[in-house]
């Protein structure tokens, strides 16, 4: 096992995240199993109870756990799915030691940071990179383990310490240190300036760990007499010094590090059995970035929600919506709109501001509503979302969304005018959305119902039914020759009869993928969705929706909770009880933010007509052509 550990230095947020998926894309593409693990040195036991203003989104993974954003860059630039235990926070190395001296495990001995909390950061690191991400059952080669923070942190001195010594266990040739620090340029000089990196390399010296690569974070490209400084103060080699500039899009990353002879450097320093380019992975990505840059037409989508001041906040949302918009040629405008700010008390309060709100949301081509907590907002949301339905405007509600899309549905189209959720009105005469009978009021943490479950269609006529269809007929198209997974597959269909299987989270695949998957996980007596929830429709109220056609499509497999809901005789209405972001990957995008960006821009139809057939993942064209006129095939990874 290689480990690589990539630091910080000078600020947080520097891009250590995206430095570390890069590296790992980039080691992918070069045919090694690659791991990744994240440390946030808080104390807090997750990330689940966090205001997203503190650290941006909440990333849930397959097995129900609660993680830091940095979580999914890996698993969307890895195409990998990670674990709960991935995520090690100083509460959780904390809470394993004390539970381990109350068992008595330390037989009296006095319990301290050194040894016993480095001993458990380092048992922990090398057990959970032994644990395949990949879906092969195969141990990983490569482990790239992401420091959070900034060296010199009091909090992180724990890991610090904890990787100085396990430098050593693990012997210099399966370890190396990436430090990632900030070159700034004064506006005042233009003048890059190198004394951050130097301070913050020598204090990590100081901590007992010498950095084999630093990659210096700029906002214009690095000067070579900048470089050189760099690598003389720093005393490493000048092609140790990477430089990575502010790019128009992270795709851009791993294709600049490669450029920059990261993978003879890995090849040699690490002795990885590969060659000194990366393969066709990273080629795929190299296109990918160039086609980004060459988008001429724009898709604008309206985010309404009530966290819009950080946008890592929506992170996962962003990426999904970006991915389905390069999918189908267009560059994403994404408005984030205070749904307060659609509100009259805004219009009473800050007529201006309220006026910007309303014309955002006017000049939009599609509108979604992504989930959350709380009442406040609420009232903005609502009236986004029937401004969507009366008009007409593709409109995507995810989790709370679809929510608030069916108690406005309730009170607007069924004149039910106290319909509402028990989470904002306990007393609510109609409780269209109710609580989950496994939710615990009384605690906060880890009381969702978390993880991976199944969706199941009831109808073949919804949109996202029609998507799966036509995709399980390019599956038989392209694997004709593989006879053994198409007689799976037709068994599978025999069996499921009229009824459709739909995997939320789509667990990093599309739909095609995600029928393969779901054969495998169901020899495995495994479930096959993800879903983040508390509150769920009311069941008893679910024929009165349904004759004014709201339909249910998609329910879980005992039929009591609602899970996708589309609107009849409007182009896209379509709401999740879901959250089918956390799954979407670059060449991959989620189903439901796909079907909200074809709509938006009105290929919806000619897309279902001509098959579910998009631009092909590994020949993206340069041209932006949103046309559907070619047979061209989503490519297909089935192993």
């Amino acid at each position: 096992m290689k480990y690589i550990l990539v630091t910080g230095g000078v600020i947080s947020g520097i891009g250590k995240g995206i430095i570390a998926s890069s590296i790992g894309t980039i080691l992918k593409s070069c045919g090694l199993r690659v791991t990744a693990i994240k440390i946030d040195p808080y104390i807090n036991i997750d990330a689940g109870t966090f205001s997203p203003y503190e650290h941006g989104e909440v990333f849930v993974l397959n097995d129900g756990g609660e993680v830091d954003l940095d979580l999914g860059n890996y698993e969307r630039f890895l195409d990998i799915n990670l674990y709960k235990d991935n995520n090690i926070t100083t509460g959780k190395i904390y809470q394993h030691v004390i539970n381990k001296e109350r068992r008595g495990d330390y037989l009296g001995k006095t319990v301290q940071v050194v040894p016993h909390i480095t001993d458990a950061v380092q048992e922990w690191v090398m057990t959970q990179a032994m644990v395949p991400v990949d879906g092969h059952k195969e141990e990983p080669q490569i482990c790239v383990i992401e420091l959070g923070g900034t060296i010199g942190d009091i909090e992180g001195m724990p890991f610090v310490e904890a990787f100085r010594q396990f430098q050593f266990k693990a012997k210099k040739e399966n370890f190396c240190n990436i430090h990632v620090s900030l070159v700034p340029q004064p506006s005042a000089t233009g003048e890059q300036k190198t004394k951050p990196t130097q301070n913050s390399v020598r204090a990590l010296r100081g901590l007992g760990l010498s950095p084999d690569l630093i990659v210096c974070r700029s906002s214009t490209p690095i000067e070579m007499a900048v470089k050189e400084k760099i690598s003389m103060f720093c005393h490493v080699n000048p092609e140790q010094v990477i430089c990575i500039h502010d790019v128009s899009s992270t795709y851009r990353v791993p294709v600049l590090l490669e450029e920059q002879g990261i993978v003879k450097y890995f090849k040699e320093r690490l002795d990885l059995p590969i060659g000194d380019s990366a393969s066709n992975l990273l080629f795929k990505w190299r296109n990918m970035a160039d086609r980004y840059e060459r988008l001429q037409k724009t898709c604008s989508i309206a985010l309404v929600g009530k966290y819009t001041k950080l946008r890592d906040c929506y992170a996962s949302v962003f990426k999904a919506l970006e991915h389905s918009a390069l999918a189908i040629n267009h560059k994403l405008n994404l408005m984030y709109i205070d749904s307060i700010d659609l509100e009259q008390t805004t219009e009473t309060e800050d007529p201006v501001k309220f006026h910007e709100a309303w014309q955002k949301l006017c000049k939009a081509d599609g509108v979604l509503v992504p989930g959350g907590f709380g009442i406040r907002g609420t009232l903005g949301k609502l009236q986004a979302i029937s401004w969507a339905r009366a008009k007409k405007i593709p409109f995507l509600g995810v989790c709370l969304g679809m929510q608030l899309a069916v108690i406005e549905f309730a009170r607007n189209c069924l004149n039910l005018k106290g319909a509402d959720s028990t989470e904002f009105e306990p007393n609510a005469c109609v409780p269209v959305v109710i609580d989950m009978p496994e939710h615990n009021p009384g605690n906060l943490g880890g009381t969702m119902r978390l993880g991976i479950r199944r969706t199941v269609f009831k109808t073949e006529n919804s949109i996202l039914s029609k998507f799966l269809r036509s995709l399980m007929n390019i599956l038989y198209e392209t694997n004709l020759n593989n006879v053994g997974l198409l007689l799976l597959v037709e068994n599978e269909l025999k069996r499921l009869e009229n009824t459709y299987v739909f995997m939320g989270v789509l667990s990093a695949f599309t739909i095609v993928d995600s029928i393969i998957l779901l054969l495998v996980m169901r020899q495995a007596g495994e479930t096959d969705r993800e879903v983040t929830v508390l509150y769920q429709v009311n069941p008893s109220l679910i024929s009165q929706l349904e004759q004014n056609d709201l339909s249910f499509v998609g329910q879980d497999v005992d039929g009591q909770r609602m899970e996708i809901i589309e609107l009849a005789n409007h182009p896209y209405f379509v709401g999740v009880q879901f959250h089918p972001e956390f799954s979407s990957r670059p060449m991959k995008p989620s189903p439901p933010y796909l079907g909200l960006l074809l709509a938006a821009t009105g290929s919806l139809h000619a897309y279902l007509q001509q098959g579910c057939k998009l631009s092909s993942s590994d020949r993206y064209s340069d041209a932006s052509d949103d046309s559907f006129s070619e047979p061209r095939i989503a490519e297909l990874e089935i192993s």
